[in-house]
């Protein structure tokens, strides 16, 4: 007789996590792992007193479900996800549901979505945020995929995740196809653009103002009473703080080489080919990928010269301001660009993305998802008159901010890509005329003019005389 709501496949600490949670919230679940021993384990240990139950074959666990069967995996992505539906698949009926909560590439959950639906099985790829702390007590879940999946996995999903202040809870139904997906790898390349700021204030702080960990912990921990409340805010105070078994503070010992899993590099990919200037997120992954080349720096420091170090001679407190309004600033413009690549990816493929809900999962939460609200056709985020007006506020600070960093030497990749983006997209007028004009001059690409949009012309350069002639090309 069935009596689960629900199956977990991938009994590692995210999966075991998101089962005490679901248990937590009153649903029955029922745990399989391919290492059936791990079953035993985690209902002996972590699950003893709770309503789990195991399953020790697959054929079991979906004998155990309630109709339509809900079946999550939490596997690697890639490979071991496809190898779980291929088992599954003769298992269940028409109407049954498939979740991949793990970080899989949109285009595989696109295919697979099309695949099952052809087969009668209903299948969701959502994203799962927060981490292993987030999955036990409350993640941001992205759901996309089926849209006849969502009516029978609301209560659950929304139960479970994180809620807001308002009590809203920080899932809902994204898109079709691969759109939760897309959403959680844009989600990770802001959460790394966010990563590379703190760490460009944080050099600021210490290599310009000269501040000691305790001053710069005390900072963080006061400007995340402000606009830049974040987990990452919350966090970095404290490892400033944290001291080693020998006293001293752990993160000055710690090597200046950053690793990625690669979501960050995915959503630099997908912006360059859906041609929208994510630059911030670039720019993070080229950052890690520059503090990978320790050996090389350690090398260059010897020989490579910046500018002569000078002891900072303004006002401590108001350029420390200037670091948090900068941060502030730029995290808005990481957003901005986030959400433009979103816009552009729901256009190419077909998606009806909900951007309300998408804002729901993200730091400004709020604040992004009354934008929406106001304008569900909101165009940029910067065109909205909360941001356009905390720009504005910010935006004195901001630029001493990066040109104080530069003339003394302090790379600030994220801080002036965005302070560029922003200057770019309020330019009425950019170069790249001459660009075209260059195009047009060596590879006859041809050029439109201003005063006839949509009529496009290639001109001679090296015309005889300096003339110039010109022929037209219909657009």
């Amino acid at each position: 007789m069935a009596q689960a709501d629900i199956a977990l496949i991938g009994l590692a600490v995210m999966g075991q996590n998101l089962i005490l949670n679901m248990n937590d919230h009153g649903f029955v679940v029922c745990a399989f792992n391919r290492t059936v021993s791990k079953v035993d384990d985690f209902l002996a240990n972590e699950a003893k007193g709770t309503r789990v139950v195991g399953a020790r074959s697959l054929e079991e666990m979906v004998s155990m479900l309630k109709k339509p069967r809900r079946i999550i995996l939490l596997v690697k992505a890639g490979q071991a996800v496809d190898d779980f539906i291929e088992k599954l698949v003769p298992l269940l009926d028409t109407g049954d549901i498939i979740i991949d909560g793990g970080n899989s590439e949109y285009r595989d959950t696109t295919r697979r979505c099309r695949d099952l639906k052809a087969k009668g099985i209903l299948f969701v790829g959502s994203g799962v945020s927060g981490g292993e702390e987030g999955a036990r007590y409350g993640p941001s879940l992205m759901p996309g995929g089926n849209r006849e999946a969502w009516p029978h996995l609301k209560e659950i999903f929304q139960s479970i995740a994180a809620k807001v202040g308002t009590g809203e809870p920080c899932c809902d139904w994204v898109g079709d196809e691969g759109a939760g997906h897309f959403v959680k790898m844009v989600h990770n390349g802001i959460e790394y653009g966010d990563m590379q700021l703190i760490c460009e204030a944080y050099h600021l702080m210490k290599d310009v103002l000269g501040m000691e960990q305790h001053e710069m912990a005390k900072a963080f921990e006061e400007w995340n009473k402000t606009e830049l409340d974040s987990f990452l805010i919350e966090i970095t105070a404290n490892i400033l703080k944290f001291q080693d078994a020998d006293g001293k503070h752990l993160l000055p010992k710690i090597r200046d080489s950053a690793g990625q899993k690669g979501t960050g590099k995915w959503t630099a990919i997908s912006a360059l080919e859906y041609g929208v200037p994510v630059t911030l997120i670039g720019e993070a992954v080229f950052a890690r990928c520059l503090s990978s080349l320790k050996d090389e720096r350690v090398q260059a420091s010897k020989k490579l010269k910046g500018p002569q170090k000078i002891q900072f001679s303004g006002d401590k407190k108001s350029f420390l301001e200037d670091i948090r309004k900068a941060l502030y600033a730029s995290k808005i413009i990481s957003y901005t660009q986030g959400f433009m690549l979103l816009r552009q990816a729901a256009a190419e493929f077909g998606w009806s993305l909900n951007y309300g809900g998408i804002a729901l999962m993200c730091v400004f939460l709020g604040k992004i998802k009354d934008a929406f609200d106001r304008n569900p056709g909101l165009q940029n985020l910067l065109l909205d008159d909360f941001f356009k007006s905390a720009v504005e506020d910010c935006q004195d600070s901001w630029r001493r901010a990066v040109s104080t960093g530069v003339q003394t030497g302090i790379p600030m990749p994220c801080f002036t890509t965005a302070l560029s983006f922003y200057d770019g997209y309020r330019h009425e007028m950019l170069p790249a005329n001459l660009i075209q004009a260059q195009r047009d001059y060596f590879g006859a690409h041809t050029y439109e003019l201003l005063a006839k949009p949509g009529h496009f012309v290639h001109t001679n350069w090296t015309g005889h005389g300096g003339s110039v002639s010109s022929s037209s090309y219909n657009a």
